[in-house]
């Protein structure tokens, strides 16, 4: 038998130092490749990781392709809310964290990024579907051990998790708090560790959150995460209903609701105080 070693993962990691490889570096030669144009997204960004917003927004003609989208692996749309003057830029189907395309997002222009997973329910809360703001999420993924040393949990901006809640109490819409669970490995979610879960209080399992919180909390930016509790992992018949439109409408109002208050509260700059937000 084999001694007890530290894992690969947490060999060789210096988190005070840069990367070799850097999103602005891959920016630049996909741009030269593909003869694309150097233009910032929008200041605020969707990563929409089922796809359900995008084809929702596509299917309707309201959103357009991005001309100066310079990722090898993705496409970013913009799109216009209920009215609002700016625009949002929104990422489709990128699932779970292995490639995180908010390091590409932030290099390219991006200031608040906000992700709406679905996610799968571990406390029965009440019948699906529903929103989770999530404000912590449980390390058992691997993105996020490259971006900060070992611990349970990826931890939220306090400050977003609490303007989340202010601007959707505001409007009425119910909404949990909590801690979600992420896993790179959805098909491996035995009962042993659902029930591990539903002892620690989490409420749901997703696939995002904590490489997001930490990549958020080494590089100093503005992301928050939501869970769509859409299913019980298919442990039911009828399982994995979203809603109407798949559940697009209801996260748009959501996402929407919370940017604008986050918009709201960035521009508003007291003399003599710091930004709320980091930038």
């Amino acid at each position: 038998m084999s001694r007890a070693r530290t894992p690969p993962i947490l060999l060789h990691k210096r988190y005070d130092t840069t990367s070799a490889f850097t999103p602005e570096s891959l920016l630049r030669e996909a741009r030269r490749q593909k003869s694309l144009p150097t233009v910032a997204v929008p200041e605020i960004c969707l990563l929409d990781p089922d796809g359900d917003i995008v084809r929702h927004l596509r299917a309707r003609g309201h959103a357009d392709r991005h001309p100066g989208w310079a990722c090898y692996h993705t496409d970013l749309y913009v799109f216009h809310h209920e009215g609002h003057e700016y625009e949002y830029g929104i990422v489709g189907c990128a699932v779970g964290a292995a490639f995180l395309i908010a390091e590409e997002l932030f290099a390219s222009g991006c200031q608040f990024l906000l992700s709406m997973t679905s996610a799968g329910q571990v406390l029965p809360l009440r019948a699906p579907p529903y929103f989770i703001v999530i404000d912590r999420a449980l390390r058992d993924e691997g993105t996020s051990y490259h971006y900060m040393p070992p611990s349970d949990y990826s931890a939220a901006d306090a400050q977003l998790v609490e303007l989340a809640r202010e601007a959707l109490a505001a409007a009425g819409i119910p909404v949990q708090i909590g801690a979600t669970w992420t896993t790179d490995a959805p098909f491996r979610e035995t009962q042993e560790a659902i029930d591990a879960a539903s002892q620690a209080g989490i409420l749901a399992v997703e696939m995002e959150a904590a490489a997001l919180y930490a990549f958020a909390k080494a590089r100093g930016r503005s992301v928050l995460c939501f869970a769509h509790v859409t299913n019980q992992m298919g442990r039911i018949e009828g399982d994995f209903e979203k809603g109407v439109a798949d559940g697009a409408e209801d996260s748009l109002k959501v996402i929407s609701l919370v940017a604008g208050w986050w918009r709201a509260a960035r521009l508003t700059v007291i003399p003599g105080r710091p930004r709320r937000f980091p930038v």
